[in-house]
């Protein structure tokens, strides 16, 4: 069916969808919003007439599909598969018309501790002629090489062509044929189909980044500034530049990415010779310009009063900047080039149940776009839209589980914490039970700590808001977003002030009617996870039941955990010392906990070891405490196995309704 929406004048075409009420299966909460999504990464191929996508299959594996989007009796076809074990597919781009390059990213477990590695190959839309790109320098090399290097240029005027960063470890075996002094991260063109490569930019060992101006000039490289013997991490990254046509490189700017001083750019506009990036102002990330003509003149060209402008937008094959995006109680975006301005409000009233949408891939020339909208309630939808023809045609589901599932609105609210300080945060309510009272709740404070809640479809709260409960995310101090004031000295320097204002949140819930005191839980993960159970220690007396998905649970065990790495003195500058480290251990403090606990974790966790659950669950049997901890053998943070995400649902919505006696 065709629909002519007179207000965007674009023709959108209709198909029918089918409900989980169809199948006459019953619906299962936890299996539904546990699934990973039915699709994700999708891209566009050059000419517009093919798309890629990545569908999960069991555990944490993938595959890779293509589909011609000019055939109507096309079928999506198999590209590249990856097992979950230990590999898995991060992304997959179009590098030609038929061909494409694909992240695999993973972890595996050496004699001491786990490594991630990522790699990047390159594959056939048939899913022949696999070629790894990652691979620099002869077979025998110093070192181990985790990173597989990253795209720097998708080189859009060559076919099956692209610049790559790489990083090479010189090589030992007697008679290589290549220097020992040549290491770190280089630049090379690489011919995709047969493997070989031309370098572009010689291996430095300081470089972490090159950024190109899109036609296969390298215009920026960042070097890390290291300090002492032992090479550790400052914290600081040194941008050099080069003018256009010009091999000399010339400082640029300094940037700290712990506390984000100092301009990082992001892009370069050839066009106007400039550097793109983010820089604070008044203690907010704004939107800066900065000429590479030698001036280094700065241009300011959006900032808020109130929030960080936080996301640069940009399109197409060259990746030009079109925008940025900032978000207060809905994240908004603010287009620089008028006519994409125009197109996405137009898209926006021919979708006008989908609030937030974005034009995610482009073809070549820009005529075809791939599209995604979402909202509070909605997972969201891929959409292809023809610039030429005005047609918009859908294209997959995000979450085909939750497909005819009535799922709950997100509403911002903002409460005061003890000290007066008004907090920002989340609220979703059961569906139909918007205006009850004294329902069961959950705060629910997000991980990072340097991180926030944005407005829209969260998986997690709309499970635990479809089971009954109501959901309040947090954005307390410590938050990021929000500027320098707001995020203080981080949520584990400053715990303290973090976790009143997550209780302040339950309290003022309370106070608003909005929820039974006697059945009000604390959930969270990662920090948030540390969030809950800090929570139960600092007032004991205001959460009934305690949820933590890979909590940190000792300051000092999380230092420790740094040991060998680079950045060990900034994650001990993170956490900080003296009493605060003790007092903020969960772990050490577990006497204080007087309600039940229920912890998840996976045994393959970089981000948080599984000891820090482990330790949580001795000191709490230590203390008679009742608890469970609920582990996996083979998954890491993000628990990304849709089992796995299904049992952790509906272990915690027995455990929460158990314990709070509904």
């Amino acid at each position: 069916m065709r629909f002519w929406n007179n207000a965007a004048a674009i023709v959108l075409v209709l198909v029918g969808r089918i409900s989980p009420a169809d199948t006459g299966k019953p619906f299962d909460a936890a299996a539904a919003f546990g699934a990973r999504p039915s699709i994700v990464n999708l891209s566009l191929a050059p000419d517009g007439k093919s798309i890629a996508y990545v569908a999960p299959t069991l555990g944490q594996g993938a595959i890779l599909y293509t589909l011609r989007l000019d055939q109507e009796s096309a079928k999506s076809r198999v590209a590249l598969t990856a097992t979950g074990k230990p590999e898995r597919l991060e992304s997959c781009h179009w590098v030609s018309n038929d061909r494409l390059i694909c992240t695999v990213y993973g972890v595996v477990r050496s004699a001491t501790e786990l490594l991630p590695f990522t790699r990047l190959l390159a594959v056939n839309a048939d899913g022949t002629n696999q070629k790894l790109l990652s691979t620099k320098g002869n077979f025998y090399s110093r070192g181990l090489q985790l990173g597989g290097g990253s795209i720097v240029d998708w080189l859009p005027d060559q076919d099956g062509a692209t610049l790559m960063s790489r990083v090479f470890l010189p090589d030992d075996h007697l008679g290589s044929r290549v220097g020992t002094s040549a290491q770190g991260l280089g630049v090379d063109q690489i011919d995709t189909r047969t493997g070989t490569a031309k370098e572009v930019e010689h291996p430095n060992a300081e470089a972490v980044i090159y950024i190109s101006d899109g036609r296969g000039q390298v215009r920026i490289m960042g070097l890390r500034i290291k300090r002492g013997q032992e090479q550790m991490d400052t914290g600081v990254i040194t941008y050099l530049y080069r003018k256009d046509g010009n091999r000399n490189w010339q400082k640029l700017s300094n940037y700290n990415y712990t506390d984000h001083s100092g301009f990082e750019p992001t892009a370069v506009d050839r066009e106007h010779n400039v550097a793109y990036g983010f820089k604070k102002t008044e203690g907010r990330l704004a939107f800066y310009s900065v000429a590479l003509d030698g001036s280094l003149r700065e241009e300011l060209i959006y900032a808020r009063s109130d929030v960080d402008v936080d996301k640069s937008i940009r399109i197409g094959r060259q990746n030009r900047t079109v925008g940025v995006s900032y978000a207060t109680d809905v994240r908004r975006a603010i287009y620089f080039d008028p006519e994409l301005k125009k197109l996405v409000a137009s898209l926006g009233k021919a979708l006008p149940q989908y609030p937030d949408l974005y034009v995610v891939d482009s073809s070549l020339d820009e005529s075809k776009l791939l599209v995604f909208a979402t909202s509070d309630n909605d997972p969201g939808e891929y959409y292809v839209f023809d610039r030429k023809s005005r047609e918009l045609h859908p294209l997959f589901l995000v979450r085909e589980e939750l497909v005819g599932v009535k799922l709950a609105t997100v509403k911002a609210v903002s409460y005061p914490a003890t000290d007066g300080t008004v907090v920002p945060g989340y609220l979703t309510l059961p569906p139909g039970r918007e205006n009850a009272k004294k329902l069961p709740t959950i705060v629910l404070p997000h991980g990072g700590p340097s991180a926030r809640d944005e407005w829209g479809f969260d998986w997690l709260a709309q499970f635990y808001a479809s089971r009954g409960f109501a959901v309040m995310q947090p954005n307390f101090r410590g938050s990021s977003g929000y500027g320098d004031t707001w995020f203080g000295q981080n949520g584990f320097r400053a715990w303290p002030t973090a976790i009143g204002d997550v209780l302040d949140a339950a309290r003022w819930l309370v106070a608003q009617g909005i929820a039974d005191p006697s059945k009000l839980a604390v959930v969270g993960w990662s920090y948030g996870g540390y969030a809950a159970l800090q929570s139960a220690i600092t007032d004991s007396k205001v959460f009934k039941a305690v949820v933590a998905i890979a909590p940190v649970t000792d300051l000092q065990k999380l230092k420790n955990e740094s040991y060998g790495w680079s950045d060990r003195y900034l994650v001990a500058d993170m956490i900080g010392d003296g009493p605060q480290v003790t007092e903020g251990s969960p772990a050490r403090n577990a006497q204080k906990i007087t309600v039940p606990v229920l912890l998840f974790h996976g045994a393959f966790d970089r981000n948080v070891s599984i000891k820090q659950s482990e330790a949580m669950a001795k000191a709490l049997e230590k203390n008679n405490a009742p608890n469970e901890l609920v582990t996996w053998n083979n998954l890491d943070h993000q628990l990304d196995d849709s089992n796995a995400r299904a049992e952790m649902l509906r272990k915690s919505d027995i455990f929460l309704r158990r314990v709070l006696g509904m």
